[in-house]
């Protein structure tokens, strides 16, 4: 986590400082609005115990900037160059879903990967179009200047 976090935070970032926290604000309440239906109201998966748990606010605190930062960093301008890249990062996040439940910090509860699968491309795809929105209201807003 913490290679992680050093590598996102110090690279060359392509956006600028509040395009970053604006998108890793919207990725933190997007995490915790599908957590609170998914993993609370209908306890289809959670991170280490049933509930809420304190130590879960290591993922939405510890991982989730640092891959906002990264995924939009790199996201590229090409379409079809897009679909590859979200469904890389899908095999990334299903990966590290695999080894998070394999290590006892994630666990699934009616959940299945497959759903995964089909969640997070979803997500990745609202995530570039929040950080879109994000840029185009800056660049509106400079060029009213």
């Amino acid at each position: 986590m913490i290679v992680l976090n050093l590598f996102a935070f110090l690279m060359p970032k392509k956006f600028s400082g509040i395009e970053m926290l604006c998108t890793t604000l919207f990725a933190m309440c997007l995490e915790l609005i599908v957590n609170l239906f998914l993993d609370i109201k209908y306890d289809l998966f959670g991170y280490f115990t049933k509930g809420v748990d304190r130590k879960s606010l290591y993922y939405l605190f510890g991982i989730y900037p640092a891959i906002n930062i990264l995924f939009i960093n790199f996201f590229p301008n090409r379409f079809r160059a897009r679909f590859l890249y979200i469904a890389g990062w899908t095999i990334i996040a299903l990966v590290f879903e695999f080894l998070f439940r394999v290590t006892g910090t994630f666990y699934y509860n009616g959940w299945k990967p497959v759903y995964s699968a089909i969640a997070y491309p979803i997500l990745f795809c609202i995530l570039a179009l929040f950080y879109k929105i994000v840029h185009l209201l800056l660049l509106k807003n400079t060029l009213n200047r």
